[in-house]
């Protein structure tokens, strides 16, 4: 199973903004990556580009589902909301710290503000979020590079460790590959068996019905948070019973009736088969880990891939990442311009793994190769890089990965193409 290595920070609080800033709870985080322009190569399954900007992007983490800490002004229990929150904070590194008595969700303090880590993602949701496994520290891979995905290597991401210990649900979509799927089931269910965390308090499951009375005894309680994310705008509709909610969820298929995979019985459906309710009481009639998530459509003509990061008008060909002699403004970039005019590099860039970005000049002549000459604003790593070329608007037009075995004193790699 094959993910996409991003290398960063996870980001908690604005030093700048102490009251602005992002709210992690159990199973979101902001996270600044090294290579913002690698994010614009993920697939877009929704088709909804990623939500990022120069703090960052938040980080959906793959297969759980925590507890909610706020939703449209409402929230699930708080001991097993601020639980899968202080958690995965301590899993990441952060120590100390402490959130506004009047914004419960904002950090106030901590030891750190940010932290170095790393994701392990496939794409982005359809809300502009990074799709991911999530891990403390650096990875010793190049940015950008393909990193295989299995059960061990899961269970070590705070997302493995916090369905281990009980404090998440799982939600598995589409997008998950079905090894993984099955282990983190084996993972959730041993967790269950051993009833720690939520799992003692868990109702509206397939062990029995959750009496919901109104807004604030739904917040009392611990149930699957989509079923939690469904409910709060069905009461907030003037509902006062279950009785409706069957249709009042296959009324909308996209917002509300998830379109789902049966796992038992293999076969389709929707979310609407696997609730029942009546008078004040709901409940699922199977275990989250039991279906599959279909992710949120995309509209039509809406791509769900990411742009060129292929064959476009200028290609970088090759490079130079040690030369005879020392590294310093002697590494370089060759560019080629596959088409028949002469194309303007104003605005043009190349970027780095590590985030670095040179400015590119002149013009390249229809069918000519230009050899870019690096200052050190890009550096190439001996060890493995990715380089990336940037078009006036931002976007990645091309991106090439080169690993140490490749790297030569004095020899060009070429990128065969």
């Amino acid at each position: 199973m094959s993910y996409t290595l991003l290398r960063g920070s996870f980001v908690i609080r604005y030093p700048d903004l102490p009251r602005q800033g992002p709210e992690p709870d159990g199973d979101t985080v902001k996270f600044l990556p090294d290579s913002p322009a690698l994010v614009e190569a993920l697939p877009r399954p929704s088709g909804r580009p990623a939500n990022i900007n120069r703090r960052g992007v938040s980080v959906r983490l793959e297969a759980i589902d925590a507890l909610e800490t706020h939703f449209e002004e409402s929230h699930q229990e708080d001991a097993g909301a601020y639980a899968a929150r202080d958690e995965l904070l301590r899993v990441l590194g952060f120590t100390n710290v402490r959130f506004w008595e009047d914004l419960p969700n904002k950090v106030q303090s901590a030891d750190q503000d940010s932290l170095r880590g790393h994701v392990l993602t496939n794409g982005i949701d359809a809300n502009g979020r990074l799709i991911a496994f999530v891990y403390a520290g650096d990875h010793p891979g190049t940015d950008g590079a393909t990193v295989f995905l299995d059960g061990p290597l899961v269970d070590r991401s705070a997302n493995g460790q916090l369905l281990a210990g009980g404090l998440v649900y799982p939600a598995f979509y589409a997008t998950l590959p079905g090894e993984l799927r099955t282990h983190l089931a084996e993972v959730s269910q041993a967790a269950r068996r051993k009833a720690t965390g939520i799992w003692p308090r868990s109702t509206a499951d397939p062990n029995g019905a959750a009496t919901v009375p109104d807004l604030e005894g739904l917040e009392r309680l611990v149930i699957w948070p989509k079923l939690f994310r469904r409910i709060v705008p069905y009461l907030a509709a003037g509902f006062t019973d279950f009785d409706g909610f069957d249709a009042w969820l296959r009324a909308d298929a996209v917002h509300r009736d998830d379109e789902l995979f049966l796992i038992p019985k293999l076969e389709r459906g929707n979310l609407h088969d696997v609730v029942k309710g009546s008078g004040q009481q709901i409940q699922l009639t199977m275990w989250p880990e039991d279906f599959i998530i279909s992710p949120d459509p995309a509209p039509p003509g809406t791509p769900v891939k990411p742009p060129l990061i292929a064959v476009g008008d200028l290609l970088i060909v090759a490079a130079l990442p040690d030369p005879a002699g020392a590294d310093s403004g002697h590494e370089s970039v060759t560019l080629l311009n596959l088409t028949s005019r002469t194309l303007d590099l104003a605005g043009w860039g190349l970027a780095d793994a590590a985030g670095g970005h040179k400015a590119l000049t002149g013009a390249i002549e229809g069918g000519a190769a230009l050899r870019v000459t690096l200052d050190g604003a890009v550096q190439l790593g001996n060890q493995g890089d990715t380089i990336i070329l940037v078009d006036p608007e931002g976007a990645s037009i091309d991106q090439v990965t080169y690993k140490a075995d490749r790297v030569k004193a004095g020899r060009t790699i070429c990128f065969g193409r």
